[in-house]
């Protein structure tokens, strides 16, 4: 389980921008996390749960997840599809010559603090 390790990087991250911004206190961290990023979205969230109650400056405060689709892009035809659903090989065309346009991020989009 790697997702404890990625906690610890995002509360690393937003206890940098919050002594930036001056801010004491954060209710809320929104992710992108891609379809493909290899997280287990609900992993993620217990972990920070358990580590975010232990930082004064994130104590009760929620981790959102926002999934972004895995889309691939194919150079054989220049369609994109859904990479889940069909790997590397074209649906369209049968090709190879294939990657990854999204679905593999792993973001803070958005570092929220109380009224």
């Amino acid at each position: 389980m790697h997702e404890l390790g990625i906690v610890f990087y995002i509360i690393r991250d937003v206890k940098a921008a919050a002594e930036e911004h001056h801010v004491d206190k954060v209710s809320g961290v929104v992710m992108n996390i891609g379809e493909v990023s290899t997280i287990v979205p609900a992993y993620l969230t217990d972990c920070w749960r358990w580590a975010a109650d232990k930082e004064p400056l994130l104590t009760g405060s929620e981790l959102k997840i926002h999934t972004i689709p895995a889309v691939t892009y194919c150079g054989d035809c220049g369609k994109e599809y859904g990479t889940v659903a069909h790997g590397k090989t074209c649906p369209y065309c049968q090709g190879k010559n294939t990657w990854l346009l999204r679905g593999n991020e792993v973001e803070i989009k958005e570092i929220e603090v109380p009224n």
